[in-house]
């Protein structure tokens, strides 16, 4: 049972020193993952149809802040034709606000979808590279729950970006349109102080952007640290979603171990850290209210104090003022956009913070562990596989072949042994390519790919026949499959080929392994590599495995590392791989992006 347990989770990974990634390269990587998008077109066209329905929409403003004038001069005289013409103004005025609103809602909720797909598409396909997520399971906490980075967190960035991105547009061209309009309705304000008068060109625009600027740098201020706190919130979320779904997964063995007061311990511990986070946010923003309400109260009578001088004075009209405080209301609205969004910045900060350094570090995951050499991959010709001075590097030293030079030839059968912790799976790993740190040379056969089989097989959803059949390189009869699954000791589903289901919950584990290993022969390959696959089978249900090996692949080369307590006919040459703590060892590696909460394994033991 102690061998059983070797190498179970892998190496682990060496020490990682993270630099975290500006806003720039934050924003080019996810610029990067646009342009390559297939959705980009679509994107880009929605893009440009909210830019001209925003411009429309700022024209009808313009034209309603116009309207105000005539409108309340009509009240002032008491002008009842004169009143119900500026209605039926205001009519066709809104109706075309009505129009253009909705189809910015429709846009806004289009390029919402788009960019959540391009995202997502973008995060799945970089994280699906060939071995690429297996190495970043390997590279510290950068690579704890990508789940929630490509599901959750992208949907989130896309929904912030969308609508802060919308509403800056907005607020830019309201500006760029009635800050024109106020500095006209402005010009003519004087000032009469103690018999001198003092005109200040543009004073309600200077006004405007003096009121906005001091509320922004305050909401800055007191908001900044939301960018920190919702960070560790998202990461802290990941970890009490990641211990609900392992608890649910080994719901069996908990009930069997009576461990529910345990795993109920280990999610309250997780909640408490999640409320923790929570309440962090929430008094952050509690006290970012104390600013943001405060000007907002302010605002509803700040236009009118700013223009009332002028207005006392005599010198515009009720329907001026009216038409000012519009201008003044629209110019300043634009302008504390940053003030009304600022919570929404700061998250959007954290969010694009995770999904961009995910992404970064998908892309520079092959530099991880960057050691002095590298195992050398090569095929041979003569169709051998072949093991020069091979080394392969772990944090504590390095696993190899206790003989520097073998060559396995077609169709021998190979046992490959060593203590418990020798790096038996890390060996397999190296042969694999999924661990190319170390030093030495495989040579594969030309033409000729291995198939590996792990100690835990993998099914694809799907019915049975298309988990026996998930190559696209062959096609096999319905009678070979039940004649393979019946020589497995599986008969039983030879009836349930055309029924989906999750084989591995359907399945106990030995059963899993057999399915794996009729799977193996279906596919008659020349090359077979094992890890440890067929080391919990009793000693019947071992013979008629290698049995039906024997009769289905009889040509093939078999290697298979596990105990050695297995047929030496079947297996007639062994090897031994030895663990050398004096090897090659792996060293930090820099990594630009990625890391900010340790692991969560890591922060529990610190507990």
């Amino acid at each position: 049972m102690a061998d059983q347990a070797d190498d179970k989770a892998g190496p682990a990974p060496a020490a990682v020193s993270v630099e975290a990634s500006s806003l720039g390269d934050q924003l080019a990587t996810i610029r990067q993952a646009l342009k390559s998008s297939p959705v980009r077109r679509q994107f880009v066209w929605a893009c440009l149809g909210i830019v001209a329905v925003i411009v429309a929409t700022a024209i009808g403003q313009v034209l309603l802040n116009r309207w105000n004038q005539p409108f309340y001069d009509a009240l002032a005289r008491r002008d009842l034709p004169g009143f119900l013409h500026q209605l039926m103004v205001f009519a066709a005025i809104a109706g075309g606000l009505l129009v253009l609103n909705v189809g910015q809602t429709w846009l806004n909720q289009t390029i919402r979808l788009k960019l959540r797909e391009a995202l997502t598409l973008d995060l799945i396909e970089e994280w699906m590279r060939p071995a690429r997520a297996f190495r970043l399971a390997h590279a510290g906490a950068i690579g704890v729950n990508p789940d929630q980075r490509m599901q959750q967190d992208a949907g989130h960035l896309s929904d912030l970006s969308t609508d802060l991105g919308v509403g800056l547009l907005q607020a830019f061209i309201l500006l760029a349109s009635f800050i024109g309009v106020l500095w006209t309705l402005s010009s003519g304000f004087v000032f009469h102080i103690g018999g001198y008068s003092l005109a200040i060109p543009g004073y309600m625009v200077w006004a405007a952007i003096l009121y906005a600027g001091i509320a922004s740098w305050l909401s800055w201020l007191v908001g900044r640290p939301l960018i920190r706190f919702n960070s560790d919130r998202y990461t802290r979320e990941a970890e009490l979603r990641s211990s609900m779904v392992r608890v649910n997964e080994n719901i069996d063995a908990i009930a069997l171990a009576h461990g529910e007061a345990d795993a109920r311990r280990q999610l309250e511990l997780d909640l408490v850290t999640v409320l923790g986070a929570m309440r962090r946010i929430y008094s952050a923003q509690i006290n970012l209210s104390w600013v943001t309400d405060t000007y907002g109260w302010i605002t509803v009578v700040a236009p009118i104090l700013v223009a009332a001088p002028v207005y006392f004075a005599g010198d515009i009209s009720f329907g001026g003022l009216m038409m000012a405080v519009g201008a003044f209301n629209q110019v300043h609205s634009s302008l504390r956009w940053f003030i009304n969004n600022i919570g929404g910045i700061a998250d959007w900060r954290a969010t694009l913070m995770r999904v961009a350094d995910f992404r970064i570090a998908l892309g520079e995951t092959d530099v991880f562990h960057d050691t002095e050499k590298r195992i050398i991959f090569a095929e041979n010709p003569g169709g051998t596989l072949t093991f020069e001075k091979l080394e392969v590097a772990s944090p504590d030293g390095c696993t190899k072949l206790a003989e520097p030079h073998v060559e396995i030839r077609p169709g021998e059968r190979v046992m490959i042994t060593g203590d418990p912790r020798a790096g038996k799976t890390l060996f397999f790993r190296a042969i694999a390519g999924l661990w190319p740190w170390g030093s030495g040379r495989i040579g594969m056969p030309t033409g000729a790919a291995p198939i590996f089989v792990p100690r835990t097989p993998y099914f694809p959803l799907g019915t049975l026949r298309e988990v026996l059949n998930h190559t696209d390189d062959i096609t096999v009869e319905d009678a070979e499959i039940a004649a393979v699954l019946t020589e497995v000791g599986l008969e039983r589903l030879a009836s349930s080929l055309d029924r989906s289901a999750r084989w591995e919950h359907e399945l106990a584990d030995d059963e899993q392994r057999l399915l794996a290993v009729a799977r193996l022969a279906l596919r008659r390959p020349k090359w077979v590599i094992i890890d440890e696959a067929m080391d919990t089978f009793d000693g019947a249900t071992l013979r008629r495995v290698l049995a039906m090996l024997e009769k289905r692949l009889p040509d093939a080369a078999i290697l298979n590392i596990g105990r050695g307590q297995h047929n030496n006919q079947f297996f007639p040459r062994s090897l031994t791989i030895v663990k050398d703590t004096a090897g090659s060892a792996l060293k930090p590696a820099r990594v630009r992006a990625g890391a900010i909460e340790p692991p969560p394994h890591a922060a529990r033991k610190k507990k």
